[in-house]
């Protein structure tokens, strides 16, 4: 599954619904004379409005179905996106969709009110009531508009989410900055690898793939989350860590045992500790620059730029995820 809010289409605003609805049912009446005139105006007005805030509410995913790696993700991003509302996040969202929702139903309700009236009179009264239509009409889409501007700015967050397959062997690389991430991404993963920013926060995330037995891995470097104590991490990005622990299936953790990272050893152990007590998935501690320093207790040690035991640490990944692909099997 790839990030399912990618392809949302864009929000329209209150305005551009109400004045997209009624110029065509100008035109739509200009072409009948009458009662007539006036039924054809309504219909196009309410079928517009209607049909363009229920795809604004029916073209998102139902949340709860979703991974619960976007679930908790978006929560933390929609939140960002909503500091000012009481319940911030994906509640919030689903409460504004639900209220655009309601709104596109109260326009069909609307028309459905006043098709029989129109009949009843003569073409004088029938535009007088049309009207009234228009105008509660309008009435309803502005009572929707703050929820719609909601969520567009959430769509416009969302769609931006790096893209981090949950259904794909997943190896997180986590230590604090200059320990050679990066590097080791690099070296290990193919020359397609995507760099994308978590709305959130300027740092960039950096997402590469390998194969190995038929098998794609993820390799999720993580820079601006995993790269510091948890105490540093604001609510939102703490959050997005919570959303990690979902989809990782093994975290390698680089220490830089050297110290030329310019971190002490001990606050890097430190990091890491915090992440094997938060982490279900293994955690290997992996010292890069070995050809610096091995004065640290580490599963296994590597240099990155001396291409020293890269991939010995890349199979020791591989067998921490145990991932085996689901064959179909004839029970017959």
């Amino acid at each position: 599954m790839s990030n399912p809010f990618e392809n949302l289409p864009t929000t329209p605003t209150g305005e551009e619904v109400i004045d997209k609805a009624f110029s065509r049912a100008t035109r739509a009446g200009g072409s009948k004379d009458g009662i007539e005139a006036q039924q054809s105006m309504l219909m196009t007005a309410s079928n517009i409005v209607s049909d363009n805030l229920q795809n604004v509410a029916q073209s998102w995913p139902t949340i709860d179905d979703l991974d619960p790696f976007y679930v908790e993700l978006a929560d933390a991003i929609v939140g960002d996106a909503y500091p000012a509302d009481d319940d911030p996040g994906i509640d919030a969202l689903k409460q504004h969709l639900s209220e655009v929702s309601w709104a596109g139903r109260k326009a069909k309700e609307i028309r459905q009110e006043y098709e029989g009236r129109l009949v009843r009179g003569d073409k004088d009264t029938a535009r007088k009531l049309r009207k009234q239509a228009f105008a509660r009409m309008a009435d309803v889409v502005e009572e929707v508009e703050d929820d719609l501007a909601a969520v567009s700015k959430a769509r416009d967050a969302l769609k931006g989410i790096p893209d981090i397959r949950p259904d794909e062997p997943t190896v997180v690389v986590a230590g604090y900055p200059n320990v050679g991430k990066s590097s080791f991404v690099n070296r290990v993963t193919r020359a397609d690898n995507k760099i994308a920013s978590y709305p959130f926060t300027t740092t960039q995330i950096r997402v590469g793939h390998f194969e190995d037995g038929r098998i794609r891995y993820q390799l999720v470097d993580t820079p601006g989350l995993l790269d510091r104590p948890p105490e540093e991490r604001n609510e939102i990005e703490s959050q997005a860590v919570s959303a990690l622990e979902h989809v990782a299936d093994a975290v390698l953790v680089l220490v830089d045992p050297s110290e030329e990272c310019g971190y002490p050893l001990d606050q890097q152990l430190e990091l890491r500790d915090d992440i094997e007590s938060r982490f279900d998935a293994p955690v290997l501690t992996i010292a890069n620059k070995s050809d610096r320093s091995t004065d640290v207790e580490a599963d296994h040690y590597m240099s990155v730029t001396e291409n020293d035991n890269v991939d010995a640490v890349l199979q020791a990944a591989i067998d921490a995820v145990g991932y085996e692909i689901e064959l179909p099997f004839d029970d017959e």
